[in-house]
Order: C-alpha cells, then sequence, then structure tokens
C-alpha cells in the first residue's frame, strides 16, 4: 500500500502523464522483473550479482534515473 500511495504522489506533482510514460515505466517494471529472473551465468555476463539483480528488481518504478525515462 505504501508504493501505491508513493506512487500516487509522485504522479500528483506532474501536470501530465502521458501513455508513453505509463509504458515507460511498464517496460522498466518489467525489465527488472526479467533481470531478477536470469540465470547466475547471465548476470555474470552483464556484470551483476544475485543480490544487486534482486535488489534491483525490488526497486519501485518512480525509482529511476530520469534518463530511463525520457
Amino acid at each position: 500500500m505504501e508504493r501505491l500511495s508513493s506512487l500516487a504522489g509522485h504522479f500528483s506533482r506532474r501536470s501530465t502523464l502521458s501513455l508513453s510514460h505509463l509504458l515507460r515505466l511498464a517496460a522498466l517494471a518489467r525489465s527488472r522483473r526479467q533481470l531478477a529472473d536470469l540465470e547466475d551465468h547471465l548476470l555474470r555476463d552483464v556484470g551483476l550479482t544475485r543480490t544487486e539483480a534482486r535488489h534491483e528488481a525490488e526497486k519501485p518504478v518512480w525509482d529511476a534515473p530520469g534518463h530511463w525515462l525520457r
């Protein structure tokens, strides 16, 4: 529930929320879930540990650098 209220607060500060922005947020969430599902040898290929991948996957979608969402 806390995540939903944080998300609502984030978007209430924005004047508009475009469909393309929502799609980018959905893609980010999907990418993070997929990262968490990668096998260990694939994580090593991209230079991440299982712990780092899990930590990234647990982040809320609004916790991303601005340039990821442009």
